[in-house]
């Protein structure tokens, strides 16, 4: 009996989507998930809204961080999307002028959707882990909570795929 060959996602795959799909490549396989619902897309909106001035632009705090909504990550062979994530200046000095980042960031939260909750902590967050980002938030806005779960570390001889 011939057992099924699984086949690689590619970025062609990721293209083909719909355009009201968010699509990803995680460890070989293609995650297509619809728009985020408003209430998803309200939190993301106040959280950006709320740490813009004070890290992005240095308004009443800290400044020195890039602070984005949605980018496109090209991590390894992986391809995320994190609803909201930031580099931190001093990595990354210029302001890039591209579609997609290969430089994984200080920063990266995921606001949980019933549909990719199980795949934003058992898939994304070791990747995040894998490329060493310092700081990873979980957001459930049903339950009105922020996880601030430290990264589980890579062995030292393992190294990020940028």
């Amino acid at each position: 009996m011939a057992s099924a060959v699984r086949k690689i996602a590619t970025y062609d795959d990721l293209l083909a989507l719909p355009r009201n799909q968010v699509g990803e490549i995680l460890g070989g396989t293609l995650h297509a998930s619809p728009r985020p619902a408003f209430r998803h897309a309200r939190t993301a909106s106040r959280l950006s809204g709320t740490l813009d001035g004070p890290f992005d632009v240095g308004s009443g705090g800290p400044g020195g961080w890039w602070l984005l909504y949605e980018p496109e990550l090209h991590l390894g062979p992986d391809v995320l999307v994190p609803d909201l994530a930031g580099w931190r200046r001093e990595r990354m000095p210029v302001f890039p002028d591209v579609a997609a980042c290969e430089l994984a960031p200080d920063w990266g939260c995921e606001i949980l959707s019933p549909g990719t909750a199980k795949l934003d902590r058992t898939i994304k967050l070791p990747i995040y882990a894998r490329e060493r980002v310092s700081h990873a938030w979980i957001i459930d806005p049903n339950e009105k909570t922020l996880e601030a779960p430290t990264p589980t570390r890579c062995p030292p001889d393992l190294p990020r795929s940028a």
